[in-house]
């Protein structure tokens, strides 16, 4: 949600091979370095920011800016944040599971477990692969488009408490066309992973949800990992959420019914726990090496960046000193998330900021992501 602008600056900025840190002294140690890195995401907009970096030398973690507006709280290094898209992550790895597993294919229709789920204004879920949903090319509409709250503050305000099904987010995309026919085009749609979601259910009888924590999350103790269904808050210790809405003036959307991200961008987790995902991931720690490869079979996604390419629900860009990195961005009312980490899992890097940011914010998440994976 609220993320395909943001993932596309992003893709730009690194594939472009940006920098960034802050003016002034060159830093005299790891630490020093990601905490001026840090400071420029906040002097570029945001609120408040957290990095943390893995390497095999050891983790580094900082914090800028202030937690709650007017307040000067600093930022909790170990704070928790909602992850948005990078959920998607969480899910196509239970997909990949299954399949490993010999329980669903990636071959199989849409419409095979879902029968007339996706139908109606040229939908056809007999048309639709699992796959196609991993990585975005089943051409279906994005229902995010149709949430009046994603845009309007009013809106915000009275639907934020609001629960949605997965079958009525879907049913939201159901009333456009396609926008390309399936497997002919990469375009980034949240339906897809709501979609992704409902499978796993059909599949193994429990929510995704259950199923991404009983495979992922309790297995790796992710101990501040959690998705949260239709609760509204955040329990551990985290930086509030903002956004402006176009209004120029801050709103609070820390608390809000995540519903209406679903499968697609509800989990809430820390830098340490997803630094410690995406590293096991990749590393080949939760997936067979058949299926990983599967997930790193990516397709060009260059709506989202020169050289950026897409596999399912894990993310390939360009890294300024060559190679790239996997990872997956996350955006959703008030929170911003990048994580990345190399193919040889070694250097991992998670950032989370809080507000609107701007130009400047986001080309400096950029240049941290790129300067420590480059390391």
């Amino acid at each position: 949600m609220q993320h395909v602008k943001t993932l596309s600056a992003l893709m730009l900025a690194s594939a472009l091979g940006i920098t960034l840190t802050a003016a002034g002294q060159a830093p005299s140690s790891a630490t020093d370095s990601l905490q001026q890195q840090a400071n420029a995401i906040v002097a570029g907009g945001a609120v408040g920011a957290l990095a943390e970096v893995s390497t095999p030398d050891g983790r580094h973690s900082v914090s800028a800016g202030t937690a709650e507006e007017g307040t000067g709280a600093p930022v909790p290094k170990d704070g928790e944040f909602r992850i948005g898209s990078a959920t998607k992550t969480f899910v196509a790895t239970v997909i990949l599971q299954l399949v490993d597993e010999g329980r669903l294919s990636l071959d199989d229709t849409v419409a095979h477990w879902l029968p007339g789920v996706v139908a109606g204004n040229g939908n056809d879920g007999g048309e639709i692969t699992v796959r196609e949903l991993l990585n975005h090319t089943s051409g279906i509409y994005d229902y995010t488009q149709d949430l009046a709250e994603m845009t309007n503050a009013a809106a915000f305000q009275q639907d934020r408490f609001r629960t949605y099904s997965p079958e009525q987010l879907v049913a939201m995309a159901m009333r456009h066309a396609p926008m390309a026919a399936p497997g002919t085009a990469f375009a980034y749609s949240d339906t897809d992973y709501v979609l992704a979601g409902m499978i796993v259910q059909r599949v193994t009888g429990r929510s995704w949800a259950d199923e991404v924590n009983a495979r992922i999350i309790a297995p790796l103790g992710l101990d501040h990992t959690v998705a949260p269904g239709t609760f509204p808050f955040i329990i551990g210790p985290h930086a509030e959420g903002y956004m402006s809405f176009g209004t120029g003036k801050l709103l609070d959307v820390t608390a809000f019914n995540p519903s209406a991200a679903d499968a697609s961008g509800s989990i809430i987790s820390t830098a340490d726990d997803l630094t410690r995902f995406y590293t096991a991931l990749v590393g080949g720690r939760l997936l067979s090496p058949a299926q990983l490869a599967q997930m790193e079979t990516t397709v060009p996604a260059s709506a989202l960046g020169p050289g950026v390419r897409y596999g399912l629900g894990l993310g390939w860009v360009p890294l300024s000193c060559g190679g790239g990195y996997y990872g997956h961005p996350g955006g959703i009312f008030g929170y911003n998330t990048w994580g990345g980490v190399t193919a040889d899992a070694r250097r991992a890097v998670v950032v989370s900021d809080t507000g609107d940011g701007g130009d400047a914010s986001q080309q400096a998440v950029i240049g941290l992501v790129d300067r420590q994976l480059c390391g």
